[in-house]
């Protein structure tokens, strides 16, 4: 499954720190991924392929009530010179 969207950088509030920042899939988005049967993974996660701007890379989405939640690496929000509070548009193929 492929899926595009526009999202802003959150931070986790648990953490103060720049290495813990997410954006959300929405809703919509989230319960057309939740549908489609697939093996159990630890909390939930569902592993993707992302692609912001000229950056992809491979991670796992979380479950956060009725959405997912998409950790954005460091290197990533670097390469495409991202910060809290940006949208960024996203390209997420789900893998599993």
């Amino acid at each position: 499954m492929q899926f595009e969207f526009e999202a802003e950088i959150w931070r986790w509030q648990a953490r103060t720190d720049d290495g813990w920042l997410f954006v959300t899939v929405p809703e919509e988005l989230s319960a057309d991924i939740r549908e489609v049967p697939r093996m159990p993974r630890g909390f939930g996660s569902v592993r993707v392929r992302v692609r912001i701007g000229a950056t992809e890379w491979m991670t796992s989405i979380f479950p956060s009530g009725d959405t997912y939640a998409l950790p954005l690496k460091k290197a990533v929000r670097k390469a495409e010179g991202l910060e809290l509070g940006d949208v960024c548009t996203v390209r997420l193929d789900t893998v599993d």
